[in-house]
């Protein structure tokens, strides 16, 4: 008789050692907390406009610029609401007119839902791909499309995309170019990338940074600086919370234009110089690789799962989804939750017999590779 999901035991041996694989909010670094910790009386529960907090402010915006290799006249903008807020942002202060959306998610479709429900911005271009996989951008005149909205990885399907500039045709030569804008919420600091091919690469920091959501960090090339301080001066109407030309003045000064969650901000600055210590941006996706590379092989040698994403350039070195037959999903996640290795679970919009495993770089390979032993070990007993 097969037993009950809650009824398996995992030996003490094949555990890992750490059991959180969210794909957000991620596993935290305890490390990271204890940092936080120490600054109970010095950092925590004070101004956000004093020198206590804008010093760790003016450090993160530091640690993003180092290990991203943002170049002279990029600017690291923070603000209140993660990406979901930057989203309704970017519509006020990046979008002058029209924008082309690459959709192939439920994240990637929400951003184009925000830009065709604002009343001041002309229906936006949408070019959609299956589950799975991802679309590719379309060239088009200045004068149709301003923005190019990108996203670096898919954090509901597990489908990772390049970032390249479209091809421009002549028409755009000695022209103001498009700006090119990244929703880089689940990659960011985990995939390498090239600010040469992005004007706005922005993220919240509740998944590969290990840290709580609620903020948003974007980083801003001269060219989308400009955009937003151009918009600004046309007089456009702008919630203040969703201004970013109040948001870039702010973040000159190391702070937010209202109180930000202060663990939040520590805890991002922790794991960047964790990063940064470590070796980089580099060091950090290559622990995501490893991590994801171990759960995708493991997924090919079963004759019960396999990667979700059949094109395997287009798989996620981040987020994993493996669809399981003969078994169920849900049952390895509730038998995984009952020995304390949670938020294993299918997307629950995608709507597939799927578990979806984070591996950003907070997390062991190690333990990446234990957990698939912990799968074989549970699947041998449903």
């Amino acid at each position: 008789m097969a037993a009950s999901p809650s009824s398996i035991s995992l030996p003490a041996e094949l555990r890992p050692a750490d059991g959180r694989f969210g794909s957000g909010p991620s596993k935290v670094r305890p490390e990271a907390v204890k940092a936080l910790e120490a600054r109970t009386l010095d950092y925590m529960g004070t101004s956000h406009r004093r020198t206590g907090v804008r010093s760790v402010v003016g450090r993160l915006r530091a640690a993003m610029t180092e290990l991203f290799g943002l170049d002279d006249g990029w600017e690291v903008v923070l603000g209140n609401g993660g990406s979901t807020g930057f989203w309704d942002a970017a519509a006020f202060s990046l979008i002058e007119r029209r924008s082309q959306h690459l959709t192939f998610g439920e994240f990637s479709e929400k951003f184009s839902a925000v830009t065709a429900a604002a009343p001041h911005l002309e229906d936006p271009v949408v070019i959609t791909a299956p589950y799975g996989s991802h679309p590719v951008p379309e060239a088009a005149d200045l004068a149709e499309i301003d923005v190019y909205a990108l996203t670096h990885n898919e954090t509901s399907t597990g489908v990772a995309m390049p970032l390249t500039q479209p091809q421009l045709g002549p028409s755009r030569r000695g022209t103001t170019p498009a700006l090119v804008m990244v929703d880089a919420t689940s990659a960011a600091g985990a995939m390498t990338w090239d600010p040469r091919d992005v004007d706005c690469y922005y993220f919240a920091p509740q998944k590969a940074f290990a840290a709580d959501g609620g903020l948003f960090i974007a980083l801003c090339s001269p060219a989308a600086v400009e955009r937003i301080e151009r918009i600004d001066v046309a007089g456009r109407y702008k919630p203040a919370t969703l201004d970013l030309a109040i948001a870039v003045r702010n973040s000159r000064q190391d702070q937010t234009y209202n109180t930000p969650a202060l663990a939040t901000i520590l805890l991002t600055l922790e794991t960047a110089e964790w990063m940064l210590d470590g070796g980089g941006l580099g060091w950090a996706a290559s622990r995501s690789a490893a991590s994801s590379g171990a759960v995708y092989g493991w997924a090919a040698e079963r004759d019960f799962a396999s990667p979700f994403v059949a094109d395997e350039a287009m798989r996620s070195p981040v987020v994993c989804t493996i669809d399981f037959e003969g078994v169920s999903a849900d049952d390895i996640a509730a038998a995984l939750r009952a020995n304390d290795i949670v938020d294993t679970e299918g997307y629950r919009k995608l709507g597939r017999n799927q578990l979806r495993i984070a591996a950003f770089p907070a997390i062991d390979p190690a333990d990446a590779e234990a957990l698939t032993a912990c799968i074989d070990y549970i699947v041998e007993r449903l």
